[in-house]
């Protein structure tokens, strides 16, 4: 068992004051913790999202659209807690145009265009390489990636931050997002979220059986209630803890765990 790391990114649509048991050790507004992945699961970066304000507007490559030497961005999020009437923008409404997008980035209308879901907590999204998204405000997620930081910002509500228009129009899938693409956990029991093709996610409650050869190798053990403990030892909420299979993994009834494993190949 390894605890990994702590990484606090601050960011201006972040919180000065992050729910519960996280800490903001400064004024800066807290919008996202990292946990530096080990060699294990190098190609995967674990963190959980807080929100005040909005993301911009944003869409991420894949590896195939991705520089030279670097990895594209598949993520997903699992939706931990929402103000009520918190949204997420996933995809267009409709089709556009490419001219049609960069002129709706340009002038703003692209906040008109998005495809804005109402979430709650354990909604489930994946958010494939090229799919247009945001995050609104009022939200907690835990976040899985590729580990990549390469993020295209199409539109950022005025911000005086860089914009990458014509990378993003290049990667950008223009259309409605799938909306297969979203499921909601029951909360109990095994849940698979997502089965690769870069990671597997799944969150486990009580004593339920975990399906033989999911989770059996590395894994990363993301405690979301207090009640979680490896070997004996309890698993503070809030840490992500890296562990050879589950085998040694209890979790009592009312409690519960994110599971991650890393399954691409290479």
């Amino acid at each position: 068992m390894r605890q990994l790391p702590v990484h606090l990114v601050h960011k201006v649509w972040g919180r000065t004051e992050p729910p519960p048991p996280f800490e903001n050790p400064g004024e800066e507004p807290l919008g996202e913790i990292w946990f530096d992945p080990p060699p294990e699961v190098a190609g995967l970066l674990v963190k959980f999202i807080f929100t005040d304000a909005a993301l911009s507007v944003q869409v991420h490559p894949d590896d195939a659209q991705a520089p030279k030497g670097r990895r594209g961005k598949n993520e997903c999020w699992y939706i931990l807690d929402a103000e009520p009437g918190a949204t997420i923008a996933v995809g267009l409404k409709r089709e556009m145009e490419v001219d049609a997008l960069r002129a709706a980035a340009l002038d703003g209308s692209i906040e008109d265009h998005l495809g804005r879901i109402e979430v709650a907590r354990g909604d489930f999204f994946s958010i494939p390489a090229g799919t247009i998204h945001a995050i609104g405000p009022g939200i907690s997620l835990l976040e899985v990636q590729q580990n990549s930081d390469i993020t295209y910002r199409l539109y950022d509500y005025g911000r005086p931050r860089e914009l990458h228009l014509e990378d993003g129009l290049r990667v950008a899938a223009r259309g409605a997002y799938d909306a297969a693409l979203h499921t909601r956990a029951r909360g109990a029991g095994y849940e698979e979220l997502i089965e690769g093709p870069f990671f597997r996610v799944a969150t486990l409650s009580g004593a339920a059986t975990i399906p033989e050869g999911r989770f059996a190798g590395d894994v990363l053990l993301l405690p979301l209630a207090e009640g979680v403990s490896l070997d004996g030892a309890p698993l503070a909420v809030g840490t992500c803890v890296l562990a050879k299979g589950t085998q040694a993994l209890s979790v009592a009834p009312d409690a519960r765990v994110a599971l991650v494993e890393d399954i691409a190949c290479g």
